[in-house]
C-alpha cells in the first residue's frame, strides 16, 4: 500500500473566507461521551469558537438531558445546540443515535442558515441532516470516523460487511466531500467508491499529555517499583479493538518481565469477561482530563493492536506522553510512527511480529528510552491549531449549491 492518496490531488485550493462563519456540527456522539469521535468533535468545536465562527451543535440526548434547543453554557464547544431525541445503539448500549425529521432541521435551518453543515456520524440523525442540507442547498460535508463495515465481523454480522459499505457509499456520496484522517483511509474510502475526499488529520494536546506527568506514587498502587515495567492499553474493551492480542501480547512480555503489570484504561461490553479471566490485570475504567494524563505519563509500554480504528487519537496521546508504543502499520500508527526510531509497527496481517517488537522494546532499555524521547518530540510538531484551518478550507471552500454527487469525482490532499 502506498503513501499516495487515492486519485488526483488539489493542493492550491481557493483559500477560504476569512469572516467568522456559521457551522453546525451534526454527530450521534458529543463530549462528554468518551469515544475518539467526541474527543476528535470537542477539539474541532473549541477551535473554530476560538477562531470566531458560531458553532451549532446538533446531537442526540445523552443520559438525564431534555430535548431542545439550548443556548451556550459558557463552556466554549458551542454557540447552541439542538438535542434530539435518543435511541440505544444496537450492541453499544451506552451509545445512542439521534432522531430527527429532516422537516424539523430544515426548519431550525430556515430561521438561522448555516454556511456549512459538517456530518460526523453515519446514522439516522445524519441521513436527517443530509437530506435537509440538500432542500436548502447548504453545503454539507461528512466525516468518515468509524469503519463500521469492519466491526461487523467481530459481531457475527461479516455477511453484512457488503451490504454497509453500500450504505456508506450511498450516505457519504450524498455530501460534497467526505473527510478522512489518513492517507490509507482516503484509499479505503476510495476503493468503497466514496469520492471526492479531503484529507483531514487530527493533533494531539501537548501541554495535557506529558512525561512530566507521571506519578510515582499511581505507580506503587499498581504494585511497580522504579524499573518494573507498566504496559498500558487505552481505549473501549471491545472486539474490535482486537483486545485478543494485546492479552496474547502481554503474557509473553509478562514470562520474560515476571514483575510487569497490564494496566487498562476505558470501560466497555468485554470489560467484565477480562476482569472475570484475568483477576491480576489492572482496570482502571474510564480516565478523564489530568487523571487520564497521569494514567498514560506512569505507563512504559503502549499496545495499540486496533486493526479497524479510522485514526486513533490515543496513538497521538502516547507519543505526547512519552511512551514506547507498538502498533500495526495502519491508522495513525502508519502516518506518525517510524519505525525504531519513535516507535514500533508491524504489518497489519503480522500478529506474531506485534507481540515480537513488543518483546523486543521490553528487552531493550535503552531503545525503549530513545523511541520514547522521540516520540515526545515528534508529538510536539502536532497542534491541533494546523488542523482547525485545514478543516476550514475544506469545509468553508464547499460551493453554495455543493456538488451532490459524482461531478467532479476527486481525492483532495491539503498537507
Amino acid at each position: 500500500m502506498t503513501n499516495e492518496p487515492a486519485g488526483p490531488s488539489v493542493m492550491n485550493p481557493q483559500l477560504p473566507d476569512r469572516r467568522p462563519q456559521h457551522i453546525t456540527i451534526v454527530s450521534e456522539t458529543f463530549p462528554p461521551e468518551i469515544n475518539g469521535v467526541a474527543n476528535t468533535l470537542r477539539h474541532l468545536c473549541q477551535g473554530l469558537i476560538e477562531r470566531g465562527h458560531k458553532v451549532t451543535v446538533v446531537r442526540p440526548r445523552q443520559a438525564h438531558e431534555q430535548k431542545g434547543l439550548f443556548e451556550s453554557t459558557g463552556d466554549g464547544l458551542f454557540s447552541r445546540e439542538l438535542v434530539v431525541t435518543g435511541l440505544p445503539l444496537p450492541g453499544y448500549s451506552d451509545l445512542q443515535f439521534g432522531v430527527s425529521r429532516p422537516a424539523t432541521l430544515t426548519k431550525l435551518w430556515k430561521k438561522g442558515k448555516p454556511d456549512a453543515i459538517y456530518v460526523a456520524t453515519q446514522g439516522p440523525l445524519g441521513i436527517a441532516a443530509v437530506s435537509a442540507a440538500r432542500k436548502l442547498g447548504i453545503p454539507a460535508c461528512s466525516g468518515f470516523h468509524t469503519n463500521f463495515h469492519s466491526y461487523s465481523r467481530y459481531y457475527g454480522a461479516g455477511s453484512l460487511e457488503r451490504l454497509l459499505c453500500a450504505y456508506g457509499r450511498w450516505f457519504h456520496n450524498r455530501t460534497a466531500i467526505t473527510l478522512v484522517p489518513t492517507r490509507k483511509m482516503q484509499q479505503v474510502t476510495h476503493s468503497m467508491g466514496i469520492t471526492p475526499t479531503g484529507l483531514w488529520s487530527r493533533g494531539v494536546d501537548c501541554h495535557r499529555f506529558s512525561p512530566h506527568k507521571r506519578d510515582s506514587d499511581l505507580r506503587k498502587r499498581w504494585g511497580l517499583n522504579d524499573n518494573d515495567l507498566a504496559v498500558l492499553y487505552v481505549g473501549r474493551l471491545a472486539a474490535e479493538k482486537n483486545l485478543r492480542m494485546a492479552v496474547a501480547c502481554f503474557e509473553r512480555v509478562r514470562g520474560m518481565h515476571p514483575n510487569a503489570r497490564f494496566v487498562l484504561v476505558g470501560d466497555g461490553p468485554l470489560g467484565p469477561q477480562l476482569a472475570e479471566r484475568h483477576p491480576d490485570y489492572l482496570f482502571c475504567g474510564t480516565q478523564r482530563g489530568e487523571d487520564l494524563a497521569r494514567h498514560y505519563a506512569s505507563g512504559d509500554l503502549f499496545l495499540f493492536p486496533s486493526k479497524t480504528d479510522t485514526f486513533g487519537n490515543v496513538v497521538l496521546e502516547a507519543m505526547a506522553s512519552g511512551l514506547g508504543l507498538v502498533a500495526f502499520d495502519d491508522a495513525a500508527a502508519a502516518e506518525h510512527i517510524r519505525h525504531g526510531e519513535n516507535g514500533l509497527k508491524v504489518h497489519l496481517e503480522d500478529d506474531d511480529a506485534f507481540i515480537n517488537q513488543a518483546l523486543r522494546l521490553a528487552d531493550q532499555p535503552t531503545l525503549l528510552s530513545r523511541v520514547r524521547a522521540q516520540a515526545r518530540l515528534d508529538a510536539l510538531d502536532l497542534s491541533w491549531s494546523s488542523q482547525i484551518e485545514q478543516f476550514e478550507q475544506l469545509v468553508l471552500n464547499q460551493p453554495s449549491k455543493a456538488r451532490y454527487h459524482g461531478i467532479n469525482k476527486q481525492s483532495i490532499s491539503l498537507l
